[in-house]
């Protein structure tokens, strides 16, 4: 499909981004130091559709332990990887850390990344990262649907995602149109169905009249809230507001059901990094690559973020059922590059505008 679907449906957002990334560089930040103390000039540019709140610790801890500073651009995954293809090879990325695969593969399908070194791909399994190699996940994360008991019983759940098109789940269902992480899952209903089922299921879910937020969080919180029965949203949510909030996930009212049988709706999808062509040969990047895959990065996110780690030896969140014995449905994450053609589903459903 030619790239200039996902230009025109990105045109606006890219704009943004560069707004966006440009504002998140900052004045102040102050020169990394090599371990002697002495100021360093080392350096990498970032572009990240993860949210600075998330990852900027993690960055910070990064630059402390290599004298390594990064300059993180920061936007949402859609946004960045709409910059990139923009940009083309005059960006000046180094690395994109994006929200999900499907961003990944976008941007790859126009040969902006370089392989990832050997060394450090097979880290991590085969599922979770590109068959050409140019690609790699650095976290796990399932979609779920978020319910809250007293609006939507455990007994009255679907077992299907498909379910929700149902009549009486109408005016009761949060949706995120816009995020990345939904955008991947209705591209993995076209790779697992077929495309008329992308359209039903999006026709469906419009008639239904969801409440539509800007992300996954807002509907978290309103599922707890008792403002929406049940929303759809990546699992790690859950932790991220519990903590917020100095609270166990357990003592949250909102729960998150997972959906059984290889269902579309429990995609695992991965947040992950590809090294641009300019800086294929950069030992900061490839320091960069190993750092977040290794322990004490894969640790932060099952910890601090919530998410699954993709490294073996490290421990996943404690507050959800562990990475493998998820059933996830039978997707390769690497068909899920069509993020143009999503977004014209998207919005031809009326979802967005």
């Amino acid at each position: 499909m030619p790239i200039s679907r996902l230009k025109g449906a990105l045109a606006l957002t890219a704009a943004a981004a560069l707004t966006l990334g440009l504002a998140a560089c900052g004045d102040d930040a102050k020169p990394a130091a090599d371990a002697d103390g002495s100021a360093s000039d080392k350096k990498i540019t970032l572009y990240s559709g993860r949210s600075e709140k998330l990852i900027k610790p993690l960055l910070e801890k990064f630059t402390q332990q290599t004298g390594i500073a990064v300059e993180a651009r920061y936007g949402n995954t859609a946004q960045m990887a709409a910059q990139l293809l923009e940009e083309g090879a005059k960006s000046p990325a180094d690395l994109f850390f994006a929200q999900d695969a499907g961003a990944l593969g976008a941007v790859n399908k126009k040969n902006l990344f370089a392989a990832v070194p050997s060394e450090t791909l097979n880290k991590v399994p085969q599922s979770y990262r590109a068959k050409d190699g140019k690609w790699i996940g650095v976290t796990a994360r399932s979609r779920v649907l978020v319910y809250n008991p007293a609006l939507a019983p455990a007994a009255d759940l679907p077992k299907s995602v498909f379910e929700l098109t149902d009549p009486k789940w109408k005016g009761k269902i949060g949706v995120a149109p816009t995020n990345a992480s939904f955008q991947a899952f209705v591209t993995a209903i076209t790779v697992q169905h077929g495309e008329a089922k992308a359209r039903e299921f999006l026709k469906g879910l419009k008639a239904n009249e969801p409440q539509i937020r800007d992300g996954n969080g807002p509907i978290l919180e309103e599922v707890d809230a008792g403002k929406i029965a049940v929303g759809l949203i990546n699992h790690y949510y859950a932790g991220e507001i519990a903590k917020e909030r100095g609270v166990a996930p357990e003592s949250l009212k909102a729960k998150l059901h997972f959906f059984p049988n290889g269902d579309t709706g429990a995609l695992v999808n991965v947040a992950g990094v590809g090294v641009l062509n300019r800086a294929v040969n950069d030992a900061d990047v490839r320091t960069f690559l190993d750092y977040v895959l290794g322990t004490e990065a894969q640790k932060y996110f099952a910890e601090q973020t919530y998410e699954y780690p993709v490294v073996a030896g490290v421990a996943g969140p404690t507050n959800v059922p562990p990475l493998a014995e998820l059933t996830a449905p039978p997707v390769d994450l690497n068909d899920l590059d069509g993020l143009q053609a999503t977004i014209g589903l998207i919005k031809e459903s009326g979802l967005t505008p």
